[in-house]
């Protein structure tokens, strides 16, 4: 069965895991990157979760609000629970991101559940339309999406709190 899983998993979904895995790599290492360049993981987790989400499934329209639920409160916690300064350099535009192994995991969590609701609703299409799945799968995606956009935020805040001026000199 994993392999008749495996061989009917098409070409781009492990070029995207080998990009993830590249880009989990990067962030585990020091580096400096603009605010632009740091939300391309956000983004592209982002537009993961949001292509797996199912207005017309079991919850309906609500699937958007318990997305939002997952976000918000992934988001306080990470604005809350986050320690540490942000090094910015306003003059050239960057942030330094502090190497990390968790955004690795992260993205392959999102991954792992993208993945395994395929083949879920593939091999048993009537659990994923019962409402526990559903809204545990939503409130999961959004809950990861919170991590990335609350880490963003805080790089965002960083970035926005350090005057022009300081950055002239």
């Amino acid at each position: 069965m994993i392999s008749q899983i495996l061989s009917h998993t098409p070409v781009y979904v492990w070029a995207l895991l080998a990009f993830l895995l590249y880009r989990g790599y990067l962030a585990s290492q020091d580096r400096e990157l603009s605010l632009l360049k740091l939300a391309i993981i956000p983004g592209v987790m982002l537009v993961l979760a949001l292509t797996s989400i199912n207005p017309h499934g079991a919850l309906g329209e609500a699937v958007w609000a318990a997305w939002a639920a997952g976000v918000a409160v992934a988001v306080a916690l990470v604005w809350t629970l986050s320690k540490g300064e942000i090094a910015v350099n306003r003059a050239a535009g960057t942030v330094l991101q502090r190497g990390s192994w968790a955004p690795l995991m992260l993205m392959v969590a999102i991954f792992v559940t993208k993945y395994t609701v395929g083949v879920l609703t593939a091999i048993r299409p009537d659990l994923m339309h019962a409402v526990p799945a559903s809204l545990g799968v939503t409130v999961l995606y959004g809950l990861f999406n919170g991590v990335f956009i609350g880490r963003l935020a805080r790089y965002a805040a960083a970035y926005l709190r350090q005057p022009l001026s300081v950055a002239a000199l």
